[in-house]
């Protein structure tokens, strides 16, 4: 069962509700949304006990004011906005208990611009498609599918950990490091780098760009020498992804971001890394960016050098979840574990097949087939 547990006093420059996107609807046009900094998020859910994929806020600049209606726990991570418990400075990357009655807010940005806040349960919103997150150009989703404004009031969802506890801190050797205002981007070339001339290729990865004023979720327009086409920018659309390297006829490139649409008609010189958007997310206009090229098993490997620091982070605040199935249904979460009540972990290969499992709700019996990968 929800409860209420924080008002918006004052919405600051941009929040909005985001867990991590809605997946498998591209194909009707539906983008993902979510989280720009999609790692931040997940260690914020993390710090208070969520699972990472719960929905959060997302503060943009200049982050709210929220005034706590019950006791609860919060993590701040991503941006430094500045923020302050009843006047007492707070911490990123860390867990905080708030009381009821307690009050948040924010004095403005010191290091990136995205902040996010994550409270014990999650933020409790109606799920659309399978997602929380709000997709503010379409008004759907999140919180009535726009920004939070003044006297909004959100529920959240039961917590796994106890009203007003607070995590172990998380040591400070994997505090992430600021984000800056200068950002090295990785690519990988594709998935049209044939329509470009040569030299667009070196011009891409030799030359510094400008994060122009004209960025927002959809993506981050880019000022600096042009890319030049062998023809033309124009070509049959097709699929983008998230961080696609888009360049229009001016030879500016826009990388793509969450709120994304789903299918483009310009060229794509290169897609940006996973891991790298989180620094792209975390900067505002004026900031600079250059870009490296990688091959695609690089990328594959830094994506698994990410995903162990963030295991490391885990184990290091006592909540390693390897091994734990869950089955969630209408914001109630069912832990699911062996006959000996024990995680579900180290499946040998020779077993990894499907499984049964049957399960009654609302007076129904259903089975659900789980399998091992």
């Amino acid at each position: 069962m929800s409860i209420e547990t924080l008002e918006i006093v004052s919405p600051g420059m941009l929040t909005s509700v985001q867990d991590l996107g809605r997946r498998g609807y591209q194909r009707f046009g539906i983008p993902t949304s979510g989280a720009m900094d999609a790692p931040a998020l997940r260690v914020a859910n993390i710090l208070v006990g969520n699972r990472e994929g719960a929905a959060g806020l997302e503060a943009t600049v200049m982050g709210p004011t929220i005034r706590f209606l019950a006791d609860t726990t919060i993590a701040l991570t991503g941006a430094d906005l500045g923020a302050s418990l009843d006047g007492v400075s707070v911490p990123v990357w860390q867990s905080v208990h708030v009381p009821a009655g307690g009050s948040l807010s924010f004095q403005g940005p010191n290091d990136g611009i995205r902040g996010y806040i994550a409270v014990a349960g999650g933020i409790d919103v109606p799920v659309l498609m399978g997602s929380r997150s709000t997709y503010l150009k379409g008004a759907f989703g999140g919180y009535e599918g726009r920004a939070l404004a003044e006297g909004d009031v959100l529920k959240t969802l039961p917590s796994r950990i106890a009203p007003g506890s607070t995590i172990e801190n998380l040591p400070f050797e994997l505090t992430p490091a600021n984000y800056g205002h200068n950002h090295l981007l990785r690519v990988v070339f594709g998935p049209q780098d044939d329509a470009f001339l040569p030299e667009a290729i070196e011009t891409l990865t030799a030359s510094e760009y400008d994060i122009g004023a004209q960025s927002d979720r959809m993506g981050y327009r880019l000022e600096g020498p042009a890319l030049k086409h062998t023809t033309g920018a124009d070509i049959i659309s097709d699929a983008t992804t998230l961080g696609s390297v888009q360049v229009p006829g001016d030879g500016n490139p826009i990388v793509l971001l969450a709120d994304r649409g789903t299918t483009g008609g310009y060229t794509k010189i290169a897609t940006v890394i996973g891991p790298d958007l989180s620094f792209l997310a975390q900067a505002m206009p004026g900031d600079k960016v250059r870009f490296s090229p990688v091959s695609f098993d690089e990328a594959r490997s830094i994506l698994l050098e990410q995903e162990s620091f963030i295991s490391d982070i885990k184990k290091a605040v006592g909540l390693d979840n390897s091994g734990l199935f869950t089955l969630a249904a209408d914001g109630d979460v069912h832990e699911v574990t062996t006959d000996e009540n024990e995680r579900i972990t180290g499946v040998p290969a020779e077993i990894r097949e499907t499984k049964t499992v049957s399960a009654t709700a609302a007076g129904f019996d259903f089975e659900i087939e789980v399998r091992y990968r």
